[in-house]
């Protein structure tokens, strides 16, 4: 068919309207987004916080530097030890959950923003169907169709 044809078939139900119906799909919990957190969580990215990465390293070295300098060396130490695992199991689960949560709300606002991290490979969408089956898209796939697959489901 060349570009001047039209095409006799009617257009899709969802057609214009997936990422609303993918907002639907993520909130019934029949789709789950993916979101490469790392590379989200990086300067230059729209959801990264400074305060949230930076604060508290610096918080735990200047800790460290000063039990080291003030008391003694097992004192920073412990410092560091304790600052490590606070950090490790405190702190970055609360940071990959906000950022998980911004990437979600900034990519689901508009069309663009979801095309641009979609071709970036940043997200991908997953489903486990209720006869078991799992269906899966990345940035190789076409995002709007994957979404409008559901439509019959």
């Amino acid at each position: 068919m060349s570009s001047t044809e039209t095409s006799d078939a009617p257009p899709h139900p969802w057609a214009g309207q997936e990422r609303e119906r993918l907002a639907d799909l993520l909130d019934s919990g029949a789709v789950k987004l993916g979101i490469h957190i790392r590379k989200m969580n990086s300067p230059g990215s729209p959801v990264y916080r400074y305060g949230e990465n930076v604060v508290p390293a610096a918080l735990i070295l200047v800790s460290s530097f000063l039990g080291t300098a003030l008391v003694h060396f097992y004192v920073g130490a412990a410092i560091l030890a304790v600052g490590c695992w606070w950090w490790l199991a405190k702190v970055m689960p609360r940071v990959k959950d906000g950022v998980f949560n911004r990437t979600a709300a900034y990519v689901l606002a508009s069309d663009l923003n979801f095309d641009v991290y979609w071709a970036r490979g940043l997200l991908s969408l997953y489903a486990k169907m209720p006869d078991g089956r799992e269906r899966v898209a990345t940035g190789r796939d076409d995002w709007r169709a994957y979404v409008r697959s559901f439509h019959e489901v």
